[in-house]
C-alpha cells in the first residue's frame, strides 16, 4: 500500500519568524498554525536551527574495493559512547547558486585531496526535522584511491581531517559492530551493502 501525506506546505501558516542567535549557525524561533488530523488548527511555538542544505558523498574506489572516509572532531558529539571524533563521509554546506554535485566535487578536493567521476544521487534526507531545517543530498561517485592519505581542511573553517582508505567488506563490518555512528555514512554504507553488486559493476566500467 502507497503512503502519500494528507497535508503539504499550504496547511501551514508561519505568524513569526524570529531570529534569536546568530554566531557561526543561526537559532529562530517560530510561531506557526498548521492543520491536525482531526480538522482543526494548532498552533505552536518552536525554535529552529537554520542550517540550509548541505553534501555528503561517499567515495568508492571500485577497482580496489575501499572507500575513501574521513576522521575529525565534532562538537556536537562530546558524549558520544565512542568519542567525538568520528569516521564520516566527505561533505560540505551549499553556497548559494551552487549545484549538490560541484559541492560534492569541490569538498572531495579539499577534504580528500581527490577527483571524484560519475556523481549520482542516492537519496535527500532531514537528518533532525524536528528541530532544524537541514536538507541533506547523499550522492555517491567513483575514485582512485591511490593517493587517498594524509591531513586535509581548510584552516580558515577550523578543519583538521584525516583521510583513512579503507576496503568496503571491513567498513561493512564496522558497520555490523555498530561502530558507524552518524547518520550520513550509515545511511550511505548501508545502502552500498544492498547494491554493492550494481554498483561496483556500474563502477568497473566508469572507472575503464
Amino acid at each position: 500500500m502507497q503512503w502519500f501525506p494528507q497535508f503539504d506546505s499550504k496547511d501551514v501558516e508561519v505568524q513569526e519568524d524570529r531570529c534569536v542567535y546568530q554566531g557561526f549557525f543561526r537559532m529562530h524561533e517560530l510561531t506557526l498554525t498548521h492543520a491536525t488530523f482531526k480538522g482543526k488548527k494548532l498552533t505552536i511555538k518552536r525554535e529552529m536551527f537554520r542550517r540550509g542544505s548541505a553534501v555528503t558523498v561517499l567515495l568508492f574506489d571500485p577497482i580496489k574495493e575501499t572507500l575513501v572516509l574521513i576522521e575529525q572532531f565534532r562538537a556536537g558529539a562530546l558524549s558520544a559512547p565512542q568519542g567525538p571524533w568520528l569516521l564520516e563521509l566527505v561533505a560540505g554546506m551549499v553556497e548559494e547558486g551552487e549545484t549538490p554535485e560541484a559541492v560534492a566535487e569541490r569538498e572531495t578536493l579539499e577534504e580528500a585531496g581527490l577527483t571524484v567521476h560519475h556523481l549520482q544521487p542516492i537519496q535527500g534526507y532531514l537528518p533532525s526535522p524536528g528541530g532544524m531545517d537541514e536538507w541533506i543530498h547523499l550522492l555517491y561517485g567513483f575514485v582512485d584511491s591511490s593517493d587517498a592519505q594524509g591531513l586535509h581542511g581548510l584552516a580558515e573553517e577550523g578543519e583538521d581531517i584525516r583521510v583513512h582508505c579503507l576496503a568496503v567488506q571491513d567498513v561493512f563490518e564496522l558497520m555490523h559492530q555498530g561502530r558507524l555512528d552518524n547518520a550520513a555514512i550509515l545511511i550511505a554504507v548501508q545502502w552500498l551493502y544492498i547494491n554493492y553488486q550494481t554498483v561496483h559493476q556500474r563502477g568497473l566500467e566508469c572507472m575503464q
